[in-house]
């Protein structure tokens, strides 16, 4: 039986803006995570929503697709987590 992952929000909308601006780049996660130095799994797991990224994960996320940090988590507010 699987477990049940709580899902913020937030998080959940910054893992669609990076897979967003990867795809119009025609980049695989592979090619993404070679560009930032991290394995394939984070890209992963954070367009998945499932991973809270450092700031310096943040940086590197955003230097890779080419765009400015800010416009990744523009608008964003915590908020309670969903369960999934």
């Amino acid at each position: 039986m699987g477990r049940s992952v709580k899902r913020y929000p937030a998080q959940t909308e910054f893992g669609h803006r990076v897979r967003s601006k990867r795809l119009e780049l025609g980049w695989s996660q592979m090619e993404l995570a070679d560009r930032i130095g991290l394995h394939f799994t984070f890209v992963s797991s954070v367009e998945r929503g499932e991973r809270n990224v450092s700031l310096q994960s943040l940086l590197r996320l955003a230097d890779g697709l080419e765009v400015n940090a800010g416009s990744l988590i523009e608008g964003l507010h915590w908020s309670e987590p969903r369960s999934s």
